[in-house]
């Protein structure tokens, strides 16, 4: 446990790039991507499958040029289109490669180099602000969840994917995710509450649902964590399941519902 909490100190300065957004948070996003990508295809390779990590940190840039160049959303669905002809390609060397890898290919580019890149593009909109709701759901979630469970867990919550999270943690996980989000609404004079809420309340499901995913397909890998960078949580993979969901849930709730 103390490991556990000394290794979620060293994350707390990667949160302070939300304070400047822009930039500073699309280098850190960029970064993650690629490490947590070449996690991601490590762990595939446990079960003979071979993700180009060279197609895929192509596609990583080529989706950050789009960022810095200040192109429009056409040119991201180009990338879509692209990212998949490229991960296609990769393959043609039947030999070296199973169809299967382009499929490994295409989902480590959309999973994560995608997925993630929703905070860039959150951060960049006039509701940019917003972009913390994304942090605090994840971060909040996970470290009341922890807590809630380590002390009055008692019901698995799917001790098949996850043997230690429990339903009571999970709710947990919910409330700790809304009090945050209603703290940071407070801090930040955001008057859009009821909004805040819901945030905070499907913020949090989303994030228990990244967190699962990525333990169902550590379960499938026959690993325990995707990597060893981070003393006590594993790999960034491991840092940043919770957030892979997240993300998108909050800039489409942002752009659709409360951008009306």
């Amino acid at each position: 446990m103390k490991t556990r909490i000394l290794s979620g100190l060293i994350m707390i300065p990667l949160v302070l790039v939300l304070i400047f957004r822009g930039l500073p948070l699309a280098i850190v996003a960029f970064l993650i991507s690629a490490v947590a990508v070449w996690e991601l295809f490590k762990g595939f390779s446990n079960l003979g499958y071979r993700g180009n990590i060279f197609i895929a940190w192509g596609a990583l840039i080529a989706l950050y040029l789009i960022y810095l160049l200040r192109l429009n959303d056409t040119y991201l669905m180009g990338w879509i289109f692209l990212s998949v002809v490229a991960s296609i390609i990769g393959i043609f060397n039947l030999e070296k490669h199973k169809a299967a890898d382009a499929i490994v290919t295409i989902f480590g580019i959309i999973y994560i180099e995608f997925l993630v890149y929703h905070m860039v593009m959150l951060a960049n909109t006039d509701q940019g602000i917003m972009v913390w709701m994304v942090g605090i759901t994840a971060i909040f979630t996970d470290v009341a969840a922890y807590f809630t469970g380590y002390f009055l867990g008692k019901h698995k919550l799917c001790p098949k994917l996850s043997p230690k999270k429990t339903i009571e943690g999970s709710i947990g996980g919910v409330l700790g995710s809304v009090l945050a989000s209603v703290v940071f609404a407070l801090i930040a004079k955001i008057d859009m509450f009821p909004h805040i809420i819901v945030m905070g309340i499907l913020g949090s499901v989303f994030a228990q649902i990244g967190d699962l995913s990525a333990s169902a397909l550590k379960r499938k890998m026959d690993i325990k964590d995707y990597g060893d960078i981070i003393p006590g949580h594993g790999g960034i993979m491991d840092r940043i399941d919770s957030i892979i969901f997240t993300a998108p849930f909050i800039y489409y709730y942002v752009m659709l519902i409360m951008a009306k």
